[in-house]
């Protein structure tokens, strides 16, 4: 066994102490690099500024970004005064909303929508629009999580003042689109902003959501989408008012176009998903940014005929009454859970129902019994008189 020793080699400090005294003169009592005069009381750390209501719809208002991204961060707070408060802000920017085109695109990892973004907004801010991006970042299951790296990888675009890139996290909702996202897309609306563009957590059936917020659907398409039946199963093929073949350059280009007319012909067999527009596939390069004026020309064409037609206002008359419900089921989700009287019930049907006493359902209708609408209602105060 190795003889150790517990004397100090010759560079460690002699003494009891393994702890350099430091400076002559100076008695730092603390750790890391703070103050000393923040120890003793004679210097106070500087408090965060709360801004008034006033203060929050005036800087939207004026399209202060700094403000903007405070008053988004009040909407996405989940404590309840936060959300008393950004409410009534929101109410009262609610008439300076609505003037935007809200565009929503989606696609499959890899696809490269954030590099397709950025080239189309920068080419927006070119032509004189204010752009916001909301892109929605995917949350971890596990440790509930979410890197928003989005506006990191649009460098040329987050630098730009036309535009106003805000990444949010999905928080575990469906298609990661929730109230949250429909009521920051609000304020960016309020603070001027005349191009919305909503970036979403990827393909599936639970992106039919973002349906409920935007005017114009992008579904952005890699190469090699296999046979027309499997491309028709990915069901999202039928909520896209266009079909974007994404890096159409270089030695793949060949292969975007023979994907084009794949889609071309899986398109044939879906129902149009807006009503008088025909859905089609177009070529577009966000490197060599090929394609990006026509397709913006396209999304131009769309809003026009669908104005004449109706069906614009008619998607979003819609579109209100969709979130109107879905705040329905959020609220009444709420009180349900919140109740004093359940919180205090369900550790007990949880026991029987992992205990085989009784069936979820029976469990369900039990405590569906025991709770009081009223008596729950009476813990809900009006935010518009707080």
């Amino acid at each position: 066994m190795a003889n150790y020793t517990t004397t100090n080699p010759e560079w460690a400090i002699q003494g009891n102490s393994a702890v350099m005294s430091g400076i002559e003169g100076i008695k730092d009592t603390t750790v890391g690099n703070i103050n000393p005069a923040l120890i003793s009381g004679k210097m106070k750390p500087k408090r965060r500024m709360v801004l008034t209501e006033d203060e929050i719809v005036e800087g939207v208002s004026n399209c202060d970004r700094t403000i903007l991204s405070r008053a988004i961060t009040l909407i996405e707070s989940n404590s309840p005064k936060h959300f008393a408060k950004a409410q009534r802000v929101l109410q009262r920017l609610l008439p300076r909303t609505g003037k935007a085109l809200r565009i929503g695109i989606t696609g499959v990892p890899g696809a490269g929508k954030s590099t397709l973004i950025e080239a189309f907004g920068n080419m927006l801010c070119d032509n004189g629009h204010k752009v916001a991006v909301l892109a929605v970042d995917p949350t971890s299951s596990i440790t509930r999580g979410s890197i928003l790296g989005d506006k990191t990888r649009m460098g040329t675009l987050s630098r730009r003042t036309e535009a106003f890139i805000r990444p949010s996290p999905a928080g575990g909702t469906l298609g990661g689109v929730a109230r949250k996202s429909r009521e920051t897309m609000l304020m960016c609306e309020a603070a001027g902003y005349d191009v919305i563009l909503i970036e979403t957590v990827g393909v599936g059936q639970s992106e039919t959501i973002v349906l409920s917020m935007v005017d114009f659907f992008m579904l952005v398409v890699l190469t090699g989408a296999g046979d027309d039946l499997q491309g028709i199963k990915k069901g999202i093929m039928e909520l896209a008012d266009a079909i974007v073949v994404n890096k159409a350059d270089g030695d793949n280009l060949v292969k975007a176009k023979v994907t084009r007319g794949e889609y071309e012909r899986m398109i044939e067999y879906i129902r149009p998903a807006t009503e008088g527009w025909p859905t089609h596939a177009y070529l577009c390069s966000a490197i060599e940014k090929t394609g990006l004026p026509e397709l913006w020309k396209v999304i131009q064409v769309f809003k026009e005929l669908t104005t004449q037609s109706g069906v614009f206002q008619r998607r979003r008359d819609s579109q209100l009454l969709d979130w109107m419900h879905s705040m329905i089921d959020e609220h009444l989700h709420n009180l349900f859970f919140e109740d004093a009287v359940i919180t205090g019930r369900m550790p007990e049907v949880k026991s029987a129902v992992l205990n085989g006493t009784i069936s979820p359902t029976q469990a369900v209708a039990e405590l569906i019994k025991m709770f009081d609408i009223k008596r729950a209602a009476e813990r809900q105060v009006d935010i518009f008189n707080n």
